[in-house]
This record gives C-alpha cells, sequence and structure tokens, in this order.
C-alpha cells in the first residue's frame, strides 16, 4: 500500500481535522483516509438508486401498487347524427 505525506496545511484545518476525527472516533489518520476515498468514490448512478430503494432483491421492500381502475372510454357523438 502506498503512503502519502501532506504538507503546509494550517492549523485551522488540522485543528477541525483532529475534532471531526474525535467525532468519528478514529484517528486523524484514518478520518483523513475516509475522506479521500470518499471523495474519489465512483458516484452511484440513479438507476442503481432506484434498484436499491425498490428492489426486494437488493433488500428493499417490495413495491406494493394498488388494484387499477378500469372505466369504460368516452364515446363521441357524431356532429353529423341527429337524436
Amino acid at each position: 500500500m502506498a503512503s502519502l505525506s501532506i504538507r503546509k496545511l494550517d492549523d485551522n484545518t488540522i485543528s477541525r481535522l483532529r475534532v471531526r476525527a474525535a467525532e468519528h472516533g478514529v484517528s486523524m489518520e484514518e478520518e483523513v483516509r475516509r475522506i479521500i476515498q470518499q471523495a474519489v468514490e465512483t458516484p452511484a448512478r440513479v438507476g442503481d438508486l432506484a434498484v436499491d430503494l425498490f428492489s426486494p432483491a437488493y433488500g428493499g421492500e417490495p413495491l406494493h401498487l394498488p388494484e387499477r381502475e378500469t372505466t369504460e372510454p368516452l364515446g363521441f357523438a357524431d356532429p353529423h347524427e341527429r337524436n
């Protein structure tokens, strides 16, 4: 695995990073790894999100649709026909 050194970070950034790491219960080094990994991850595609939300195969609840109501089509009067 590769190593990376980051120089010239200002004190405010280091301080905020230290607080953020403490909030997550990890070291600053682990917090930086997580931040970098999240920044370079491939974003989820909309189709994948839809499958995750609506597909029971992916652990979601099955989508239940209400029964469909059917109606008779509208009839149109012939304008040339007289009653």
